[in-house]
């Protein structure tokens, strides 16, 4: 089996694991970041996290924090095809010779252009699950009558339908790109960089093949934390993009929105939900890398 198709099977085998473990921590996230700021007097709609999950399991049950699941699991073999292919393939053009490893810095290079590549995917995917996973919190919140808070979805197609339908057509399912790019080039770059760098330590040199998987696993939730440490923010601002009214937008654009939230909400703002994407990034990424790490292993 050629290296790409391998990149291909264990990359999607990662992300089905990924998305397994970390979904309701996303959920959660998504929740807290896309409530509207409470008029003064009044408490938010979630005072935390915690709040967050009571609420939805109280009102949709258990199953309210896997709503939106799957328009990332229907597409994780794309996604992932394309991180680890791109990632693959650029590691083959930065290696020195065969079977040489690269330096930590080749890996953040290579981290970087497979977040490029992914975004182009992650975009319409992430809108169709922030829809649906913010929907239950608009509703409640608007007071106005937008669509996004109003319409209720039935699923991934829904959206996707009446995205097409009324908002712009396809260019509709590509609404905040550019925070995409600025959360995936970076994170994935420091992810992949970081990942990388801890197995050598944990092995004590370049040569990681002989880790077991608790340091897979150790190794993958380090590397996940650190994709937010520098990206959070792009994140809270493409998730606030992608749920606002098409009609009556509140937002002009990705720098609009930053300003926005920053005036409204103080930096505080730009961190709302970041309790559940660390949990979910931690912990979805060990699920990730070790999943991808034994079934690239066993395809030789």
């Amino acid at each position: 089996m050629a290296d790409a198709a391998k990149d291909l099977a264990s990359g999607t085998v990662g992300g089905a694991a990924q998305i397994i473990v970390g979904h309701p921590f996303d959920t959660i996230k998504v929740k807290l970041q896309s409530q509207t700021a409470p008029t003064p007097g009044q408490p938010p709609r979630y005072t935390g996290a915690t709040d967050a999950v009571k609420q939805t399991v109280a009102a949709e049950g258990p199953k309210g924090l896997y709503k939106g699941m799957g328009a990332p699991l229907a597409t994780v073999a794309a996604l992932n095809a394309v991180l680890f292919t791109v990632r693959g393939q650029m590691e083959g053009l930065l290696r020195s010779g065969p079977g040489v490893p690269l330096t930590i810095s080749q890996q953040f290079v290579c981290g970087a252009g497979a977040g490029f590549a992914v975004s182009f995917l992650a975009c319409p995917t992430e809108l169709v699950k922030c829809r649906l996973q913010a929907q239950s919190a608009l509703a409640c919140a608007s007071t106005t009558n937008s669509v996004v808070a109003t319409v209720k979805y039935g699923g991934p197609m829904d959206v996707a339908r009446h995205v097409l339908r009324s908002e712009g057509g396809a260019r509709g399912l590509f609404k905040g790109l550019f925070p995409t790019f600025a959360r995936e080039i970076p994170g994935n770059a420091t992810m992949f960089a970081t990942y990388e760098a801890f197995k050598r330590l944990l092995a004590g040199g370049s040569d990681t093949s002989s880790l077991g998987q608790g340091s897979l696993i150790m190794a993958g939730g380090v590397a996940g934390a650190s994709f937010w440490g520098i990206v959070y923010p792009a994140d809270v601002v493409k998730s606030v993009l992608q749920v606002d009214d098409y009609k009556n937008p509140k937002y002009r654009g990705s720098m609009d929105a930053f300003r926005k939230i920053l005036k409204a909400e103080g930096v505080k703002g730009l961190y709302k939900g970041f309790g559940p994407a660390m949990g979910r990034s931690v912990f979805a990424n060990a699920a990730c890398f070790l999943a991808y790490e034994m079934t690239r292993s066993s395809l030789g």
